[in-house]
């Protein structure tokens, strides 16, 4: 007879309270909101742990997948995405041929960026060739003016070829806002042709039209929950806007698709693709729609430019991977893993190899595609999701509090609030408060720039016949710049210049000479410095000796608090000027040193960056 007996049923299972209590004693006193408790950019708290009992009240772990309101994702029996790459069609033939080799390497979803000039049928018959398009997922994009002339085109090229409408993926993509918001031009007349293009592929069941590109904002800079609450808004501007020109809601509805960024917060960012999907059904919903399937929420999602790097470039793919993992257990309908080389060249074969790869690994050989919303049930992502579904839809209902989203961007609203974000991210990368690993944290010391420069964002194609508009714009714009930006132009300038050599000077107490010498040598090969660690000197003279035989324009001083009152005067005079001399860290007698002529120190409440720029200035970089 089988032992029914419950493992571990003599142990009784805590309360919270007695968490708490022992969580308390290991803190010694310290105060547990501060020490432990996260506050988030999202504007809500993260605690350390969580329970059952905090599910308790929550209706998210109730829900099925593929069932209304569709945070489990859209499917029921697997978590399938299709593995895009995206290509900028200059030469409709060339495209051609690397969109064939491509589909033969694990590529199944195609994105095109066609210029106004090929928005023709020639064009369109010649980059579809030998294209079995009714097994691949088709994307086009060109200027908002010519969306519904490529649209007539692509609706005449697979009527031509006799395709079977029910099986055909594609999307022709319409987003005039988004070029009010990256360009600053008025794009506004051209939403006329939104319900147009709609009309016009209504007979294709798995089309897609009206698309919403908060993976601009995303590498602008936004926060996950700035993200997903201008998501909702921008998508309900475009389906109220249909249904006022008289398209039925489940076409409308159905023709959504959302683009979305993936920053690198792995939990978060989870959770926030299952909250969009959460909140856009419940916004479809209001529409009263015949189908609840038209709630569906359809997203692609691109990982982020915005936390890419020149420096140390190879660590963009793992951002990029950890990105990708996000979207794909965050339950995606496609996805793009965005180059590790984009910012600085063209993407070469080596990197769009790899970037392919990095998704068929976690689809082919970890099985993500396998298991529908794995997280389900995650005491801690559950918390996220609810979190970042209430914060985003306060953020949607201010957005239509000052009349929709494209009142909004009028008024410069969006992209005030985006690019104040952008600010204080990179006020924040400066202090190192948000890590760049390899920039702004753990530089490669030895690394040249190589004649590697960052590749500004692509200006406008659109000309209209005349000067380009985008020049003058009407309205306020985004501003795109990388977070890494600042340090990159900091270092680059240096090497371009000169590199100055930094001596560590270390003495006295062992443990914290080396912590110092290690925190200096990072800090200071933030800006491209040549830095010179030592494992220790008997005296000061000793150490100032050694720097001036390395011909040191920087000598740091690396020992404990104590020792410095002891060390730092002395190796300060001995040294006479002949190079900057700085204290590692932030003694008490800070104030004794100043005194005694002593004014460069840097510790951990140091802005980084502009301690780096002050110090290039006082070496005559």
């Amino acid at each position: 007879m089988a032992n029914k007996e419950k493992l571990f049923t003599e142990f009784k299972a805590p309360t919270t309270q007695e968490w708490l209590d022992k969580i308390e004693v290991d803190l010694k006193g310290a105060d547990f909101q501060k020490r432990l408790v996260w506050r988030t950019n999202e504007g809500f708290n993260v605690q350390p742990f969580y329970r059952r009992e905090d599910l308790a009240n929550l209706k998210t772990p109730d829900a099925l997948p593929g069932e209304f309101p569709f945070v489990r994702g859209n499917k029921k029996d697997n978590n399938e995405w299709y593995v895009r790459q995206n290509l900028n069609v200059h030469d409709a033939a060339e495209a051609n041929k690397k969109a064939l080799d491509i589909l033969n390497k694990g590529v199944d979803s195609l994105g095109f960026r066609i210029p106004k000039s090929m928005c023709t049928a020639e064009a369109i018959e010649t980059l579809l060739d030998g294209i079995y398009c009714e097994v691949v997922d088709l994307n086009f994009r060109t200027c908002p003016c010519h969306v519904l002339q490529l649209a007539q085109v692509v609706d005449a090229y697979f009527t031509k070829k006799g395709f079977d409408k029910k099986k055909l993926s594609f999307t022709v993509g319409f987003d005039p806002i988004e070029k009010m918001l990256t360009k600053g031009k008025n794009t506004t007349p051209r939403l006329a042709d939104g319900p147009k293009i709609v009309e016009l592929l209504k007979d294709y069941p798995k089309a897609h039209v009206m698309t919403v590109h908060t993976e601009t904002l995303n590498n602008a800079g936004a926060y996950i929950v700035q993200e997903l609450g201008y998501a909702l808004a921008w998508g309900n501007e475009y389906l109220q806007e249909l249904v006022d020109a008289g398209v039925d809601v489940d076409l409308a509805a159905r023709q959504m698709k959302f683009y979305m960024g993936v920053s690198e917060n792995y939990f978060m960012e989870i959770a926030k693709f299952r909250a969009a999907r959460l909140l856009w059904a419940q916004i479809v919903k209001q529409y009263e729609p015949k189908d609840e399937a038209s709630c569906k929420m359809t997203i692609n999602a691109t990982t982020s430019t915005y936390n890419q790097t020149v420096f140390d470039s190879y660590v963009n793919l793992l951002r990029s991977q950890t990105e990708a993992m996000s979207a794909a257990l965050g339950g995606v309908y496609s996805m793009v893993v965005t180059p590790f080389d984009v910012t600085y060249e063209q993407p070469t074969d080596f990197s769009e190899r790899i970037a392919r790869n990095q998704q068929l690994l976690i689809k082919e050989e970890s099985h993500f595609d396998r298991i529908v919303d794995p997280s389900a049930g995650s005491y801690y992502i559950e918390h996220l999701t609810d979190a970042l579904a209430q914060e985003g839809w306060k953020l949607f209902l201010k957005i239509e509090e000052e009349g929709g989203f494209l009142e909004a961007v009028k008024k410069g609203i969006v992209q005030d609030d985006i690019n104040a974000t952008n600010v204080k991210r990179h006020g924040d990368a400066a202090k190192r408060k948000e890590f760049l690993l390899g920039t702004n944290q753990f530089p490669n010391f030895t690394e040249k720039s190589d004649g590697k420069r960052p590749i500004a964002p692509g200006a406008c194609a659109c000309k209209h016949g005349q000067a380009d508009q985008c020049e003058n714009p009407e309205f306020k714009k985004l501003e795109t710049t990388r977070l890494a930006a600042d340090f990159e132009d900091l270092r680059i300038h240096t090497e371009e210049t000169k590199v100055p050599t930094a001596f560590m000077l270390t003495i006295g107490n062992l443990a914290m000479r080396q912590a110092r010498a290690q925190f200096s040598c990072n800090f200071l090969a933030c800006a491209g410095y040549k830095v010179i660690d030592n494992l220790g000197f008997k005296t000061v003279e000793e150490g100032v000796d050694a720097a001036m035989e390395a011909k040191a324009d920087i000598v740091v001083i690396c020992s404990s608090d104590d020792e410095y009152a002891e060390y730092a005067v002395p190796a300060y005079k001995y040294l006479d000027g002949r190079a900057m001399f700085v204290v590692a860290g932030a003694p008490a007698c800070m104030d004794d040193l100043k005194a005694a002529g002593i004014e460069n120190f840097i510790h951990v409440r140091c802005n980084v960056l502009e301690t780096l720029k002050e110090y290039n200035q006082k070496l005559g970089i």
